[in-house]
């Protein structure tokens, strides 16, 4: 071989050897020795970014991470949020994390009839949000399982179950069937809410809904003890028994002395409990009482009524609770 042809070989594997090393420093493994939390604040920069990851120790040098950045990544911006970089990862794993917003995903969940004290004593106490809210109003927070990231509004968390909450209702209200006992998207939610706390049953949500449906066509108290609870305790538990001074206490929430729906929800109701009320089962029951399984028995009459309670009665004697 020439002199000139060996020295355009020996050229052309310097070049190989700096592409190559240049390639590596892109895509081979990193210094990150365990998966590490990294937040890319709002508004940030890649510059800033690189800067705060050489700070952080997670790449080598922010002016080689921003050249390789330059020539080998892609030219979508980066997002802002928190991120977990598992370790080991390239400099172009990371960028690309940052790029398709793969941010870490936190939750926080409202059980169905989950009162709006409870919701917003659920989120003030979640450490990684942030911000002040008001309880929420009754009835409004639609229970789910809601998505998160560290740093986020309490505000805007809310904002997501409420809104949820609304585009149900809007989607649930059109399939309501014939002659149901509500009128009105509201008064759906408060019976629902009513429905939600009277059995944790989900098989007997369209026969309680069908039952109390009755009583509201009929003009009859719909007695429901959760609506004595509430106006003491906004939806808490009650810890106790109800008082006799309570089941004639008179206010826009005691059913046994008010006719009709309570004045406003009682708790927040799922879907579940929304839908039996927008369908509820076809019956003529009118009457329900505990059957000692957790769920109800139901009647028609005063006197099938009178029967199940003292079967009721005669369990709860057994069990020595009387």
């Amino acid at each position: 071989m020439s002199r000139l042809g060996c020295l355009l070989t020996a050229v052309v594997l310097l070049i190989i050897t700096i592409g190559g090393s240049f390639a590596w420093g892109w895509y081979g493994a990193s210094s990150i020795d365990e998966d590490t939390s990294f937040i890319v604040p709002s508004g940030s920069s890649l510059t800033a970014v690189a800067i705060k990851l050489q700070e952080e120790g997670l790449i080598g040098s922010s002016d080689a991470f921003l050249l390789r950045a330059k020539i080998l990544g892609g030219g979508d911006p980066i997002q802002a949020g928190e991120f977990e970089l598992e370790a080991g990862s390239s400099s172009a794993h990371i960028l690309g994390k940052f790029q398709r917003g793969e941010t870490i995903n936190r939750f926080v969940t409202i059980p169905e009839g989950l009162p709006s004290i409870m919701v917003w004593e659920r989120l003030m106490a979640e450490e990684l949000l942030t911000g002040e809210i008001p309880v929420p109003e009754e009835g409004s927070v639609l229970p789910d399982t809601y998505s998160f990231e560290r740093g986020e509004a309490r505000t805007a968390v809310l904002a997501r179950m409420q809104a949820a909450m609304r585009n149900y209702l809007a989607e649930a209200w059109p399939k309501r069937g014939p002659d149901i006992a509500v009128d009105n998207i509201r008064d759906a939610v408060i019976l629902a809410s009513v429905v939600e706390k009277e059995t944790g049953v989900p098989e007997e949500r369209d026969m309680v809904a069908g039952l109390y449906s009755n009583r509201v066509r009929r003009g009859m108290l719909l007695q429901a003890d959760p609506t004595i609870i509430y106006p003491i305790t906004k939806g808490k538990p009650l810890g106790r028994r109800i008082r006799q001074s309570e089941i004639a206490a008179i206010n826009g929430y005691n059913t046994y002395t008010r006719v009709g729906l309570p004045v406003g929800p009682i708790t927040n109701p799922g879907r579940e409990s929304i839908a039996a009320v927008l369908n509820p089962a076809k019956t003529k029951a009118v009457f329900m009482v505990a059957d000692g399984t957790g769920g109800h028995v139901f009647a028609d009459t005063l006197d099938e009524h009178n029967a199940n309670v003292e079967k009721w009665y005669e369990l709860r004697r057994q069990r020595g609770e009387m």
